[in-house]
């Protein structure tokens, strides 16, 4: 058996932050070295961080990252790494991924699949490396070669694919295949969505039974650049079999994973799966260097018991691990003390409450007490705190703020998950600024200020005279205001700007309501193992949704106001995700929802299309948010619509006749 060990690394890194980015890639580089790995897969583009939007375009930049890789060549020595940054080539810029090797640089390969669908705008940077073609780029004062090529370590053949170029049908792997390749490493920036992992572990699996070779994909962790949370997630198979599965969603800012491969028996595979097996001539694309593997003994088979073959998380827990590190990052990258949170009592701030919460205990557990405080160093606060709790009051900041229209449920639930979550928790009643708002305009009007006749005036404003004392606590504690907002409010406008929506980032602002609705249950009742859970949540959980800004007696609520969350979250799916128009919407409804009558669907189906299309505005402005599913409507990196548009009249018209 020749048998080599293998690793990848997952890394945390910042957009240009060159002195972070190069230590991760170097502690990396010496783990990997102190476990026996030979070749060391890292992230796409870890030198300068994916998210750098148009900084590629700084002759600068890509100078930096290619004096930061000649910085890095020494630490390779003994090793082969792979570390991707963008390239000039022919006045164009490439996304590339360097092969280096025992303290030389081998070459670099150009990504040939370039996503621009979604979070994705690399086609804007990038050209997409042609197939079949290769070049030579000056690196100090060496020139290497550079395109879509193949390495040879020793006798052990390497190619690579990546990120992108692994999830389309002309994948570069079958060209590598017939090449007999030995090794594929897959540097990759993916960000989080539920469920992704699988489809992950489908190309990995498949693209190394297909191949008939061993398959590293290696990708970035964390909170990178603001709106893409990154889960980590090493994946090593060989053949078909999955050897190893790195752990998702951590707070290191590194985290190595490794397994042995059985190089003899991929080409074994591979010679039965080549009957027609056309030679594939490696001169010229095959660049060589002696190399030497040490001896490695057979390691046990890890996943004999298939404790990979499914993602460890449920969707409830996916979600609360991956807000919480997106959360964590953000404060600590940005160099917040804190967040602070307008806590209403009601579903939306209470998961964001909760969520900060399980930050600071999830940090903890994964880097422990000590290490957790070392990542805020800057928050020289937190120095003396010995405990969760002691975090959570110098971390998270809550205020209850009433006015005559609030209700003593909110405030009762307000109190209590402050108390179980140790917030530093405060009560400031606008209701008197409210008044004096009221006053000073209905002195202006010449006339008094009524429900019949200014609802929606004097809703807005209960809601924008909250915001100025919670900035004003952020700015004393240096702290991050947390925007409350989610996703199905956002598709309607249900929300009130400079009110509400003030903030410098809304975690929640991509998840639909009724999903939030139903994972405070869970984390009431369930939790996290059965034992991180938050019965406080009970409070929030028995109420109706509610805006309470409308006096008492009105018994105003969310639903009465819009229409059930369920229905307005299927419209939504259904108009701005699968871009159906507003008769097939009402038709799917018709379907899913037989309970309702067909005129009650359609009145609320050109509600939302109404509502939708004079709402783009508001969505315009919303604090950054983050990515967790395909369904986000950020115009800024996902939902591009108009904000001035004809609003579907004549599609709506033709709804109204539709079923008469």
């Amino acid at each position: 058996m020749k048998l080599i060990k293998v690793g990848g690394a997952v890394l945390n890194q910042i957009p240009l932050d060159w002195d972070h980015n190069k230590n991760n890639i170097v502690n990396s580089i010496k783990e990997a070295k102190n476990q026996g790995v030979s070749v060391l897969c890292l992230p796409e583009l870890c030198i300068t961080g994916y998210g750098c939007e148009d900084a590629f375009y700084s002759p600068g930049i890509l100078q930096t990252a290619k004096e930061m890789l000649l910085e890095i060549l020494p630490h390779t020595k003994g090793i082969a790494t792979s570390i991707g940054l963008p390239v000039l080539f022919q006045n164009r810029i490439f996304n590339a991924a360097g092969l280096l090797v025992d303290g030389k640089i081998l070459g670099f390969v150009g990504k040939q699949h370039l996503p621009g669908d979604g979070i994705h705008y690399e086609p804007r940077w990038f050209t997409p490396w042609q197939e079949n073609t290769k070049g030579e780029i000056k690196i100090g004062k060496e020139t290497y070669p550079i395109g879509d090529i193949v390495f040879q370590l020793d006798d052990i053949k390497v190619g690579f694919e990546i990120c992108e170029d692994a999830w389309v049908s002309s994948r570069p792997g079958s060209r590598l295949h017939k090449l007999g390749v030995d090794l594929v490493l897959n540097p990759s920036a993916s960000h989080f969505a539920f469920d992704k992992l699988e489809v992950r572990k489908r190309f990995v699996l498949e693209g190394s039974r297909t191949f008939g070779c061993s398959y590293i994909y290696a990708n970035l962790s964390g909170n990178e650049a603001g709106r893409a949370i990154y889960d980590g997630g090493t994946l090593i198979a060989s053949s078909g079999v999955l050897q190893a599965v790195g752990e998702r969603l951590t707070f290191d800012d590194y985290k190595l994973t490794t397994a042995v491969i059985d190089v003899d028996n991929n080409r074994l595979n591979q010679a039965q799966s080549s009957t027609h097996y056309k030679f594939a001539d490696l001169t010229g694309i095959c660049f060589k260097i002696p190399f030497e593997f040490p001896t490695i003994l057979p390691e046990p088979y890890k996943n004999k018991d298939k404790q990979w073959e499914k993602s460890p998380f449920i969707k409830e827990e996916e979600f609360a691990r991956s807000v919480s590190l997106g959360l964590f990052d953000y404060m600590r990258k940005s160099r917040s003390r804190g967040f602070v949170i307008s806590l209403s009592g009601g579903a939306d701030s209470s998961a964001i409450a909760s969520l900060c919460y399980l930050m600071i205990k999830f940090g903890v557990e994964s880097l422990g007490l000590e290490k957790f405080k070392a990542k805020l160093a800057y928050f020289k606060e937190l120095s003396d705190c010995n405990s969760v709790e002691e975090l959570a009051k110098k971390i998270i900041t809550t205020a209850y703020q009433p006015t005559e229209n609030s209700g003593e449920v909110t405030r009762n639930a307000a109190s209590k998950l402050a108390e179980a979550i140790n917030s530093d928790h405060y009560e400031f009643n606008v209701n008197e600024i409210f008044q004096n708002y009221k006053q000073i305009i209905s002195n202006g009007l010449g006339r008094e200020l009524t429900w019949a006749t200014d609802d929606i005036a004097l809703q807005n404003i209960q809601a924008r005279v909250r915001a100025p004392s919670v900035w004003m606590m952020a700015n004393i504690k240096g702290a991050l205001l947390v925007s409350t907002s989610n996703r199905s409010e956002a598709a309607v406008g249900y929300a009130t700007m400079d009110g509400d929506t003030s903030g410098g980032l809304s975690p929640i602002a991509g998840i639909d309501k009724a999903f939030l609705r139903e994972w405070l249950k869970w984390f009431e009742k369930e939790g996290i193992d059965g034992n991180m859970k938050l019965p406080a949540l009970k409070a929030v959980n028995e109420q109706q949704p509610t805006a309470e800004l409308r006096p008492q007696d009105s018994h105003q609520t969310d639903e009465d106001d819009l229409m059930p969350y369920e229905v307005l979250d299927a419209i939504e799916e259904a108009a701005i995700r699968d871009k159906k128009v507003p008769v097939e919407c009402y038709n799917l409804l018709k379907t899913v929802f037989p309970d309702y009558s067909r005129e009650q669907l359609k009145k609320w189906t050109i509600k939302f299309f109404q509502l939708w299309c004079r709402n783009q505005w508001k969505r315009e402005r919303y604090a950054p948010s983050f990515h967790l599913d395909d369904k986000n409507l950020d115009p800024k990196t996902w939902c591009r619509f108009p904000i001035l548009s004809g609003g579907f009249t004549r599609e709506l018209k033709t709804l109204e006749k539709y079923d008469n």
